[in-house]
């Protein structure tokens, strides 16, 4: 159904409206406001908000809009030039190696979580998905390359099974619907994150110290910013934009020339988009540019994340998930399981909720989502979501093919 509103400017003017209404009611001192914001975090409003908006009110579509697109590709990594600008790269080192322990932790359970899924469909609910057991696992291997690395590899995996493309197109929505799904669990499990740290019997003193420098340096050199000051840091931000873009238009299509198979998520020019302005972003972190902190960077790195985070609950379609009950049922005992062997390990390391948030979304929803989970527990810690979304891009078609080979045994092929 064509949605009210089709015009972007008529469409990002709602997102800001939406947005600028949950920020007044979260900062709000009336005493039901108060309340519900104990409950309800305000970043998941910013997603659900506008996916309810989607469907069942019909108002918005992602799909009929271009404003994720022009967000993922402009803001976010801009965004990240902004939130990298005044990094404690000796504090994110610090965090030590239970985050990278989290995050395979997350891919590890996605590996298993395919062939546990299909094993469960094929022999306790057959005839649920209308698909032979090789069809049915070829198109799951793609979902494997989503969730562990990113599209990029999810197009990797098509190829290398020759899935058929309406085929691909049905197992795209257990991909989206469901790891969307997971990320408002994740952004409510930020506004909690004291209780679950708790239960984990984590240690969150390097979160909490790298947070409390971050702070303290931003109150050192902030200032009231004057034009100059404003130009200066556009002029930085979006200069960083257009070297990743220029970058990325150079490599890209010269790796998409050696037709390097298994590593053609190296040919998806918004990976490198990513990777090289979070580079910039965390070398001009080593320059006086980092005092830019100063007149707003993290501030302004906020508001795209936010925006980031509205246009993509625009993108998130509930109607999916009834109109393809069978996929679901797959999607969610995939993710239980990734889930539970998170949870499993963060509690025998004792590793805080941040590394299994952050973990869980570097892997099931890459460079897109995994600095918006981050910044919802703090802005300083964006950059961490992003180092390790670059790692499962590098992990993702060897983790998909290893979990392809183990569902293709589930299914008895």
């Amino acid at each position: 159904m064509e949605p009210i509103f089709t015009n972007d400017a008529v469409v990002l003017g709602i997102l800001l409206l939406v947005l600028a209404g949950v920020f007044a009611s979260s900062h709000s001192g009336h005493p039901f406001w108060k309340g519900f914001y104990k409950v309800v975090p305000a970043l998941l409003l910013c997603y659900l908000i506008p996916a309810l908006l989607n469907w069942p009110l019909g108002l918005i579509s992602g799909s009929e809009s271009n404003l994720y697109f022009i967000a993922s590709r402009y803001l976010l990594p801009a965004s990240l030039v902004l939130l990298c600008l005044s990094v404690d790269f000796r504090g994110i080192l610090n965090l030590g190696p239970k985050a990278l322990i989290v995050f395979l932790a997350g891919t590890l359970g996605v590996i298993l979580g395919g062939p546990v899924a299909l094993l469960v469909v094929v022999n306790f609910m057959p005839g649920l998905i209308p698909v032979s057991p090789e069809d049915l696992w070829k198109g799951l291997s793609t979902i494997a390359g989503s969730w562990i690395g990113g599209s990029a590899n999810q197009t990797a995996m098509k190829e290398i099974y020759k899935v058929d493309d309406n085929l691909f197109g049905t197992f795209v929505i257990i991909d989206v619907i469901v790891a969307y799904i997971w990320m408002g669990v994740l952004l409510y499990g930020a506004n909690i994150t004291g209780r679950l740290d708790r239960w984990l019997k984590a240690d969150t003193s390097a979160i909490e110290l790298l947070k409390e420098r971050v702070t303290a340096f931003r109150m050192e050199v902030e200032r009231i910013p004057t034009t100059r000051d404003t130009v200066t840091l556009l002029a930085v931000t979006f200069g960083c934009v257009g070297l990743a873009h220029w970058a990325a238009d150079v490599v890209s299509p010269w790796l998409k020339a050696m037709q390097l198979v298994s590593l053609k998520w190296l040919e998806d020019p918004y990976f490198w988009i990513i990777v090289v302005a979070t580079t910039l972003g965390l070398g001009l972190s080593f320059t006086r540019f980092r005092k830019l902190e100063g007149v707003g960077a993290s501030r302004y790195g906020t508001v795209f994340i936010y925006l980031m985070v509205a246009t993509i609950g625009m993108k998130m379609n509930l109607r999916e998930v009834f109109d393809n009950l069978g996929l679901f049922v797959v999607g969610i005992i995939w993710m239980m399981v990734h889930i539970i062997v998170l949870f499993v390990v963060a509690k025998w390391v004792k590793a805080p909720f941040f590394f299994v948030a952050v973990g869980s979304q570097a892997n099931i929803g890459g460079a897109a989502s995994a600095p918006v989970v981050a910044s919802a527990f703090s802005p300083a810690l964006a950059p961490v979501g992003v180092l390790l979304a670059v790692l499962g891009y590098a992990l993702g078609t060897y983790g998909a093919i290893l979990c392809a080979y183990l569902m293709q045994m589930a299914a008895g092929g």
